[in-house]
């Protein structure tokens, strides 16, 4: 006896993404499942609010609340050099994970399937069949909720051994300057004109929404993060000396760390428990990007439990794509390739259209060897030998923020 056929635990862009393609009526008068959808309460549990970036055609789904969208990236060299180019028939497109939740909230609102739960899940339990979701409620009380499917969302505890683990650490500020600095057509992906560290490397990264308005962080791709004041002067740095806008407001911060590994991490927890998003590997190890995948993830899911399947998350990237991402991890980490010449060439030898559909897994594997081409050929090939002979090793870097 269950208390409801899926339980899906966490409300972030793979939970609610689930929740939404599962609970909506579908075609032909079919219905969707009793979801129960148990999120944490209001409080240190609930991550901040963040900033998604993706690609696709225009008229996507959540389209209606993007922040913004472009269809031109500029990428700049350590030295200045301007790499500008267009994404038709893509955009790149910016969504604040606020909007949507709202968004979907008002969707799944209309739903009579679903039913939200506020709780702090300690643990998931396998059953004989199904499975136990248990924690404490927001009232205090003890929750066992039963269910045939659990889908785990929650950040996993540690990161999987790995033969490289990088991280991707950023803080970004949401500006107003007092004169009109920004180019709103043009999302500047990577500028390199930021002291490079030691080790890893270091780049800008500026999503204007207006002449005045702008989101304006400072990344580094390294094993360690900074200390809060350390982003502070790397972000004022950028912002005064190199962007050249002195008199400016923050309105807004943000801050993560993404783990960037060829970890694998597991899929599925026992026979009728399931992670997905982050904890299920959708980040793409190379890039840090997930809100794509995420949904293509949460979309086969559904898929295969209306047709009847046993809902096991897909892999959110192929063989073939994870096996080139382990060859980049190792290059840079190693230092064979110098991390902004690499990027910056990268851009400058293949149209922003199909590198994008490079990073998104898009790719036919005739593009992408020949992408592999504009590449440091030498330091690449030996790297792609040396590889699969490394141990996976457990990482010493903690959990992320993706």
């Amino acid at each position: 006896m269950y208390d409801t056929e899926v339980a899906i635990v966490g409300a972030g862009a793979a939970g609610l993404s689930l929740a939404y393609r599962l609970s909506a009526e579908k075609p032909g008068g079919r219905l969707g499942p009793e979801v129960t959808l148990v999120d944490a309460p209001p409080g240190p549990l609930r991550p901040p609010e963040r900033t998604w970036c993706f690609w696709e055609e225009p008229g996507g789904e959540y389209d209606d609340v993007l922040t913004a969208s472009w269809d031109r990236l500029r990428v700049r060299g350590p030295a200045g050099e301007e790499i500008t180019g267009t994404t038709a028939p893509l955009r790149y497109k910016m969504l604040r994970s606020g909007d949507f939740e709202a968004e979907v909230g008002r969707r799944l609102g209309r739903s009579p399937f679903l039913r939200p739960v506020s709780a702090r899940v300690t643990e998931v339990a396998a059953l004989g069949q199904g499975a136990e979701v248990r924690g404490t409620g927001a009232d205090g009380e003890p929750l066992r909720l039963r269910a045939r499917w659990v889908f785990d969302s929650r950040p996993p505890r540690g990161l999987p051994p790995a033969r490289t683990t990088l991280l991707q650490h950023f803080r970004g500020w949401f500006l107003r300057a007092e004169r009109p600095v920004f180019d709103p057509g043009t999302a500047d992906l990577m500028d390199f004109r930021t002291p490079q560290p030691a080790h890893g490397l270091s780049f800008g990264y500026v999503l204007p929404t207006s002449p005045y308005e702008a989101l304006v962080e400072y990344t580094e791709f390294s094993r360690s993060v900074l200390t809060p004041e350390g982003y502070e002067r790397a972000l004022r740095h950028y912002t005064r000396e190199v962007l050249g806008v002195d008199r400016y407001e923050v309105t807004g911060t943000e801050q993560g760390v993404i783990p960037m590994t060829d970890g694998r991490y597991p899929r599925q927890a026992a026979p009728a428990v399931f992670r997905i998003g982050t904890a299920g590997g959708a980040t793409r190890p190379s890039t840090g990007y997930t809100f794509a995948a995420v949904q293509r993830q949460t979309r086969a899911i559904a898929a295969a439990y209306h047709q009847g399947r046993t809902p096991l998350p897909p892999p959110p990237h192929s063989p073939w794509s994870r096996a080139m991402d382990a060859v980049l991890l190792r290059a840079l980490d190693s230092g064979r390739v110098d991390g902004a010449a690499f990027f910056t060439g990268l851009f400058r030898r293949v149209p922003a259209e199909r590198l994008l559909r490079f990073l998104d897994g898009r790719t036919r594997i005739p593009e992408d060897l020949a992408i592999g081409l504009r590449t440091p050929v030498g330091p690449m090939l030996r790297t792609a030998v040396e590889v699969p002979w490394l141990r996976r090793r457990p990482s010493p870097a903690g959990n992320g923020d993706p």
